[in-house]
């Protein structure tokens, strides 16, 4: 009964959050309207349907696998994904971010519970017990968003964008957008907002709106990116805007992915809930799991109100959260890279691009290179050929679903590597969203779990680095 209690309880407090049109928790959870058959964001701006009506489900998925369609009005598979996956370090929290990353479109639901080292039957009882939905339809729920976004951003034929997205067949893929979306492929294009934007081409990209929850301190993210930028991988162009206004910068950069290669342009001007990003790929099955390494290096996911809340109650850290609300702890597009850059330093890392980088088969502008696979790497001498050793023959792992006290561990064998820069790669590269970092006039940062690695941002960027 208690149980029955709870889960009232919070129902009842989702039901409060969809009538105050709360966008604080868009993407947390969705809502669906038995009555019309479709699903929402919470902040959908359409009518409140009457309680009796409501239905709750964790995931986009659960709700499209209970027979209901997305809505048109606030396109819930557009919102920010949930904090919690960032936060959790068990099977599910792990699943969720190698599904977010397209594995399950590259290697199936085995190969997804292989990387776990579970079953594949455990893997499904799991997610299905707590999301409602199993891997095929979390998965399946992904593809529907990256063909949506296909299908309204570029002129591409429709049967390229089936495979694109990552369905198995054109029928796969018409059956389900028609499921998701109530609408053809084409009527879906068709339905595409009319904003005047030039639609995609090979030369322009695949325009993208990146979407996050609450306070967005995009400065501060560009400043560091500005401060890190290996130069012939990464380009910062633009200017920072002045105090209390936002900045006119564009990061760029190239990036490796399963597929071919990619690059992209975000802009720091952050509009009322997203960033504008533009993405150049040569192979456009790779498009979603660029996004999601996008969304992983500037932190889109995170639950700011959570974190400010939680850091407010410090004293030391208060007035820095009141200067800086929705501070984000920036993790890295390239986890592999960010290990060996974080060993070895900016200047090195430059030089190790020129050397063993992939140069782009045409530069653009400042970007020439793709920075080096590890393995091109394991044959350098000393500390860097260990870590490079250890992430090409897999005794270290950085990818998106890899157990982060494992890779620890792993770091803290390798020669030649401190604690502190072990710590900088777990938050970083893992984007472990609670770590502390050791070193002389560091804080005690125990009293802000389970947001370690927010207080320690607010307090370098209060000191300038």
């Amino acid at each position: 009964m208690d149980h029955v209690n709870t889960v009232a309880a919070q129902e009842d407090t989702r039901y409060e959050a969809v009538r105050s049109r709360d966008a604080r928790f868009d993407g947390e959870f969705f809502f669906a309207v038995e009555t019309t058959g479709i699903y929402c964001r919470p902040s959908c701006p359409a009518v409140t349907p009457k309680r009796q009506n409501v239905r709750f489900y964790p995931t986009a998925a659960a709700a499209q696998s209970s027979g209901f369609r997305a809505c048109r009005r606030c396109r819930p598979d557009a919102v920010p994904g949930s904090a919690e996956w960032n936060v959790r370090a068990d099977v599910v929290g792990r699943a969720m971010r190698m599904i977010g990353d397209g594995v399950v479109d590259r290697e199936g639901v085995s190969g997804l519970a292989v990387r776990l080292g579970y079953s594949a039957r455990q893997v499904q009882r799991q997610l299905t017990a707590e999301l409602g939905a199993g891997p095929v339809a979390l998965a399946r729920a992904q593809r529907a968003h990256t063909a949506r976004v296909l299908l309204q951003t570029t002129d591409l034929p429709i049967t390229e964008i089936a495979f694109a997205a990552g369905f198995a067949s054109v029928r796969q893929f018409n059956d389900t957008i028609r499921a998701v979306y109530a609408l053809t492929p084409t009527a879906l294009r068709a339905a595409a907002p009319k904003s005047g934007a030039a639609r995609a081409t090979p030369t322009a990209g695949i325009p993208l709106r990146l979407a996050y929850r609450g306070p967005y301190q995009a400065g501060a993210v560009f400043d560091l990116l500005a401060r890190e930028a290996v130069a012939g991988v990464e380009q910062i162009t633009g200017e920072p805007g002045r105090p209390g206004e936002p900045g006119g910068r564009t990061y760029r950069r190239t990036l490796r992915l399963p597929h071919s290669t990619g690059i992209v342009a975000v802009e720091e001007r952050a509009h009322s809930g997203w960033l504008d990003a533009r993405l150049h790929l040569a192979d456009l099955r790779d498009l979603t799991t660029a996004v999601q390494r996008l969304r992983q290096l500037f932190d889109l996911d995170a639950d700011p109100y959570a974190v400010d809340e939680r850091l407010a109650a410090d004293p030391e850290l208060a007035p820095l959260v009141a200067a800086r609300p929705g501070l984000r702890s920036p993790g890295a597009a390239a986890p592999e890279e960010l290990a060996i850059r974080a060993l070895v330093g900016a200047e090195a890392a430059e030089e190790l691009t020129l050397r063993f980088g992939k140069a782009l088969d045409a530069p653009c502008g400042g970007l020439t290179h793709v920075f080096p696979e590890p393995a091109a790497l394991a044959g350098e001498p000393g500390p860097l050929g260990a870590l490079a050793t250890a992430l090409a023959d897999g005794t270290l792992r950085l990818d998106a679903g890899a157990d982060r006290d494992d890779a620890a561990a792993a770091l803290r064998d390798l020669p030649g590597m401190d604690a502190r820069t072990a710590a900088v790669i777990r938050m970083r590269a893992l984007g472990d969203p609670d770590v502390a970092v050791p070193g002389d006039g560091e804080p005690d940062t125990e009293g802000w779990r389970p947001w370690r690695s927010y207080g320690l941002r607010h307090i370098w960027v209060a000191r300038g680095h």
